[in-house]
């Protein structure tokens, strides 16, 4: 790694790092202000708290870390100008690119660092730390999910799941799948006092079918010997088990692709709802590109404050993060209400406001 390079991360690191610390611990003391007494009665351990607070705020990172890279960005590029080194770092024949390049580079791993959150943490930890608080911090009160009804349209199956066995719905209790005919009439029925998913596929335990005719008369099994095993699997069913949980957990903590299963296996959606999930999913797909969009306006506009005025950068910087969110606000409305197409109104924010910053970067190479 040259020195150039060592030297602008250790300047951008450190107060990158202060502002992701601030704002954490801001996050943290309004919750405390609400949830102290209540954490106190509970006496968890403090692995568990620390885990809480992990999992409630990191649906949040997608925001906060923005907010710090553009901070930091400008308060680097304002002191490499107050001090003087970025006209001495060009002097020396490096490029503008080149002494902002560790910057964009840790822009787009804090970006990776948003996305793996939203997608992977965020679905596993966060409904546990809404439920958790919901209970008051009691972790004896804390239950699986249960009574779960899942409605698969696209291949007119229904499942009544009576509990989880485990956190990852791999194992399943009390089930009863109900297949349809296309014209709605019932096909068959598998009632299962448990499930298993091994291997890709669903294993019943002492499984029940009972098959039906077009008129929903009970008729023998075609074929007996498979029904009467009393450990069959079922690979014609293609339900997860994110399905499963998915199902209960709030649509925002759902990751990208339990959102893509959702919409593929519920085409009885209106238009409007389709629309609303289409457009949340695409936002949550682009969202991580915040972290570069913003920090190509926060380093022009940091330069902007160390030659011309504090002022101008920072409210300029300000002005565009604000401009840029209200414009993804503004989007997410025309979504809904359909007056944009849900592709259009989640890419047009980045579109706009990437070719602003790329203007404004290459303005000041």
């Amino acid at each position: 790694m040259r020195i150039i390079t060592r030297y602008v991360l250790r300047e951008y690191l450190i107060p990158l790092g202060y502002c992701l610390c601030g704002f954490v611990s801001i996050y943290v003391l309004f919750e405390l202000f609400g949830s102290f007494s209540r954490l106190a009665d509970a006496k968890l351990p403090a692995k568990t708290v620390v885990e809480y607070f992990c999992a409630y705020l990191a649906p949040y990172f997608e925001w906060l870390a923005p907010a710090a890279l553009m901070l930091a960005a400008l308060y680097t590029m304002w002191s490499f100008c107050r001090h003087s080194e970025l006209i001495a770092m060009r002097a020396n024949g490096f490029g503008f690119l080149t002494i902002v390049k560790p910057i964009l580079a840790v822009a787009a791993l804090t970006g990776a660092a948003v996305w793996w959150v939203n997608d992977v943490y965020v679905p596993r930890h966060a409904q546990w730390a809404v439920a958790l608080k919901a209970e008051r911090f009691r972790l004896e009160d804390m239950e699986r999910e249960d009574n779960i009804v899942f409605r698969n349209s696209k291949f007119d199956r229904t499942w009544t799941v009576g509990s989880l066995l485990d956190d990852t719905a791999r194992k399943l209790e009390d089930v009863r799948v109900a297949l349809d005919r296309p014209d709605g009439s019932r096909l068959m029925t598998v009632t299962s006092p448990r499930a298993e998913y091994l291997d890709g596929e669903w294993w019943f335990v002492d499984p029940v079918v009972q098959h039906y005719d077009s008129r929903g008369d009970e008729i023998a099994s075609p074929t007996p010997e498979l029904d009467a095993l009393p450990l069959r699997a079922f690979p014609d069913f293609r339900e997860r088990p994110s399905d499963f949980l998915s199902q209960n957990r709030k649509w925002e903590y759902n990751s990208i692709g339990d959102r893509f299963r959702y919409i593929r296996t519920h085409p009885e959606m209106t238009d409007d709802a389709r629309a609303k999930c289409v457009y949340d999913t695409w936002a949550k797909i682009l969202s991580p590109l915040a972290c570069i969009v913003i920090t190509l306006f926060a380093i022009p506009a940091g330069v902007a404050t160390g030659r011309q005025s504090v002022f101008k950068g920072i409210l300029g910087a300000l002005a565009l993060f604000f401009s840029f969110y209200g414009t993804v606000i503004a989007c997410m409305v025309c979504a809904d209400s359909q007056w944009l197409p849900p592709l259009a109104a989640a890419f047009l924010p980045y579109v706009i406001f990437l070719a602003l910053g790329l203007r404004a970067f290459v303005k000041q190479r």
